[in-house]
């Protein structure tokens, strides 16, 4: 996935949220929207838009899916970002 759909994915403050929540480790949808004020299907579409994004993988054990953050994905970002945090340091000063 490219950056847009990170960013957009990003975007929305209940997706940043889920992926806090994601940050101890995997949980089930049920799991994550215990932490919310809103329906299931609600919780479910923004998991659908944080898994088209990269941002969380999932798998499936016995009868459950368990979603977990894509840390590569988020890695890259900071990586991207950090190369506008006080220019080269190997830029030679004039």
């Amino acid at each position: 996935m490219g950056f847009a759909e990170t960013f957009k994915a990003l975007s929305d403050p209940v997706r940043r949220q889920i992926l806090v929540l994601l940050k101890n480790g995997k949980l089930t949808a049920g799991e994550i929207a215990s932490h919310f004020d809103m329906t299931h299907a609600t919780i479910s579409y923004h998991l659908s838009q944080l898994k088209k994004a990269d941002l969380v993988l999932e798998s499936k054990y016995k009868n459950f899916i368990y979603y977990e953050m894509n840390v590569s994905v988020l890695e890259e970002i900071i990586l991207w970002i950090s190369q506008f945090n006080g220019g080269d340091s190997n830029e030679k000063s004039e």
